[in-house]
């Protein structure tokens, strides 16, 4: 377990050091959770990359089917699908470089986790990231 203050020393780092965030799992409508946590990092001025295979658009930006179709450099790949989901986006986060994982509130995956680490990765797991962002930054 990682103490308190180096956990908090950590978000504050991935969320100062992250310029463009693959929100996977984003959804276009305005009351989930994953739509409203974009917006407001987009109004922060982080770049956003919507991923979501259903969708063309979302938030007024192109929507990509997954993290290898993504065309740019990702720093944080932000993830909102059920803990079941997550170990394949993990595995294409490693393979396209992305630097840190954030897995939102209720999400936990320890062998993804563990596997994202070993690859050189930061991972967060079960926090918010809009919260994280207006509480530390």
């Amino acid at each position: 377990m990682i103490p308190a203050a180096a956990q908090i020393a950590s978000i504050r780092r991935i969320l100062r050091d992250s310029k463009t965030i693959a929100v996977v799992g984003l959804s276009p409508k305005p009351q989930r959770p994953s739509h409203q946590v974009a917006r407001y990092l987009m109004a922060a001025g982080y770049i956003i990359i919507p991923v979501n295979p259903g969708q063309d658009t979302i938030l007024g930006l192109p929507c990509y089917r997954s993290l290898k179709a993504i065309p740019t450099q990702v720093d944080m790949v932000d993830i909102f699908r059920r803990p079941e989901a997550v170990l394949p986006i993990v595995e294409d986060a490693i393979a396209i470089g992305a630097k840190f994982i954030w897995m939102q509130e209720g999400i936990v995956h320890k062998g993804a986790a563990a596997k994202a680490e070993a690859a050189g990765l930061i991972v967060v797991m079960d926090r918010c990231t809009k919260i994280d962002h207006m509480n530390l930054l």
